[in-house]
């Protein structure tokens, strides 16, 4: 079964001035291309929703209503998951600069918070390097999962 394709509306962008991420009304990060806007596209269902990569978070649930605003004077992009049950926000923000941690930029930030009730989430992580093109390897670590590619490694 094919994917499908939302509409443009249905997104909201978080950036870090060298590139963005195009955030969905349903929790997915389906365009970024790192680490700059004319790079290749590490998560790209945007344009190939089957085969282009993402990054979901998103609501298990098919009674659950997703409002996306931003934070007052910020590039700070909250999206609410509101249901019978529960309520939900996924903060999503890519800081500016290299991290205090020494991590290189490019880092996309996703905070998933309970605000009351129960509401079940799952979690899709499916980077397509180079469009699709490119294979990678993931890495376990203590401190997450690594998408490595070697044209990406420092």
């Amino acid at each position: 079964m094919a994917a499908s394709y939302k509409p443009i509306e249905n997104y909201g962008m978080v950036g870090d001035m060298p590139t963005v991420a195009m955030i969905a009304t349903d929790g997915s990060v389906d365009w970024m291309c790192l680490a700059r806007f004319d790079s290749p596209s590490v998560f790209g269902a945007l344009l190939d929703a089957d085969k282009g990569g993402h990054f979901r978070i998103a609501a298990a649930s098919a009674d659950v209503t997703n409002k996306q605003f931003y934070w007052p004077e910020t590039n700070v992009l909250v999206t609410r998951f509101l249901s019978p049950k529960g309520a939900a926000e996924l903060t999503d923000f890519m800081p500016v600069g290299s991290a205090a941690n020494g991590r290189a930029a490019g880092q996309l930030i996703r905070r998933l918070t309970a605000m009351r009730g129960d509401i079940e989430f799952r979690m899709a992580c499916s980077p397509a390097f180079n469009y699709a093109r490119d294979r990678h390897k993931t890495e376990i670590s203590p401190d997450g999962a690594c998408f490595c590619r070697p044209a990406l490694r420092r």
